[in-house]
């Protein structure tokens, strides 16, 4: 078993593919060049798996594939039935904005994949290619349909932004509802490399606006879960993802590992170590060592409640 140096018990593992992505959304990567860490730089899927087997092995339970966008490395599929066939029982979900999705879902679900989370900011073809900065819309709702056409679990999640998409929150919740999918809307994280002047919306003022239309109340937090969830009248639940409160780091079981090989304890803080020399020489010792030391040193809580700065991560490397 896994505990971090507060006695959390730490079962989730975070791994990142790839720093790529195919939108350039207003609250991530808006100016981001279309230059990348060389492919040689990263770990290989191999190497990336002898690591996951080490956190398995210690009691990892759950691994969700993040990017960038997790879609644009090739074999993705292979990676996921590498860890799939290792451990048949293991909780196995991918994060994506869903664009690659109509012709990939079918594999990644063969291969092993359990769940999905689906980036939905719009509804509105327009509004999601300024969002995007590409036309995207019609080719995401064909990969969410073909996700539900291959059993996988879907869940939608939701960046609320100022004067953007903020007139169809509750539109997208009746989507959602219709569809038998939760929705979660995340608070925007103020970060270096989002557009100049992106403003999002706190939990409160998301209440506010689903107000207008919904009666719903506050359920009590259970598990790990970073989402605040809410039941509407009819049993719907959504959540919310609010970054700039710590209530739920009490309860994080969360590590990272970006696709360079950088170990990261928490998402808002800059300390981290590489395991990458360790794995490519197959010294697995050390990069259990390494795992324990990062894991020692694992924050109580995130610094944004107390210091709500811009931070300088770089989202698409770490997956949010």
């Amino acid at each position: 078993m896994l505990k971090d140096g507060h006695g959390r018990v730490v079962d989730y593992l975070r791994v990142s593919v790839t720093e790529r992505c195919n939108f350039r959304c207003q609250y991530c990567m808006p100016e981001k060049p279309f230059s990348w860490v060389p492919k040689e730089e990263l770990l290989s899927y191999e190497d990336l798996f002898k690591f996951i087997k080490v956190c398995i092995d210690r009691g990892v339970k759950k691994v969700r594939i993040t990017g960038g966008e997790p879609l644009l490395r090739e074999g993705l599929d292979n990676f996921i039935e590498m860890i799939s066939k290792y451990k048949d029982d293991i909780d196995l979900a991918l994060t994506t904005n869903g664009y690659l999705l109509p012709k990939s879902a079918q594999k990644l679900a063969d291969a092993g994949l359990k769940r999905i989370n689906v980036s939905l900011d719009s509804l509105i073809p327009d509004v999601a290619h300024k969002i995007a900065q590409k036309d995207v819309l019609p080719t995401v709702l064909k990969g969410i349909e073909a996700a539900h056409s291959a059993g996988l679990k879907i869940k939608i999640n939701c960046v609320p932004m100022q004067g953007i998409n903020d007139n169809e929150l509750c539109d997208l919740v009746e989507f959602c509802k219709s569809k038998g999918y939760p929705i979660r809307f995340i608070e925007f994280m103020e970060n270096d490399h989002a557009k100049d002047g992106a403003k999002g919306y706190n939990s409160i003022q998301i209440q506010n606006i689903l107000k207008a239309k919904y009666s719903f109340k506050k359920l009590e937090r259970s598990g790990s879960s970073p989402s605040q969830d809410y039941i509407m009248e009819d049993g719907y639940v959504f959540g919310i993802i609010e970054p700039h409160k710590d209530d739920f780091c009490a309860t994080c079981n969360r590590i990272r590992l970006t696709a360079s090989g950088v170990l990261i304890p928490c998402l808002y803080f800059e300390d981290s170590q590489s395991i990458k020399e360790a794995i490519q020489n197959n010294d697995i010792d050390k990069a259990a060592a390494i795992l324990n030391d990062v894991l020692l040193n694992k924050p109580e809580k995130n610094k944004w409640s107390e210091n709500p700065e811009v931070s300088a991560r770089a989202f698409y490397e770490t997956g949010g």
